[in-house]
């Protein structure tokens, strides 16, 4: 059977059910491509703003992280990641991992196994 666009080809077009897959590729068939049309982030729906300023913050926070990371004495929180000095890190000799202050608070005196120890500097 040959795919015509718009016709329900036994898929269940009709429905609810089979509908997306349809449109999808009704889509990717229009497109010279194949790939799906871009979202754009510029429809104002619910939120829109709150995530638009997530994403900001988010690109302005790893760009921070990839500057510290270039520095010689910087070495990484073993819980969130996030390149710190060395100064600013606290080393859990038991567990074998560097924690910054936030994460730090946050686990209290839960130890936390690690499979492979970090280096201490």
């Amino acid at each position: 059977m040959q795919y015509t666009p718009g016709s329900d080809n036994g898929l269940g077009a009709g429905n609810s059910n089979g509908s997306s897959f349809v449109n999808r590729r009704e889509t990717r068939a229009s497109n010279d491509t194949g790939m799906l049309p871009v979202v754009t982030t510029s429809r104002n729906y619910a939120g829109s703003l709150d995530l638009e300023k997530l994403i900001a913050g988010l690109k302005d926070l790893f760009a921070q992280d990839r500057q510290m990371a270039s520095q010689q004495d910087s070495t990484r929180c073993g819980i969130c990641y996030m390149h710190f000095t060395v100064s600013e890190l606290l080393y859990r000799e038991e567990e074998g991992f560097y924690v910054c202050k936030g994460c730090e608070r946050a686990l209290g005196k839960t130890n936390v196994p690690m499979i492979r120890r970090q280096q201490k500097h």
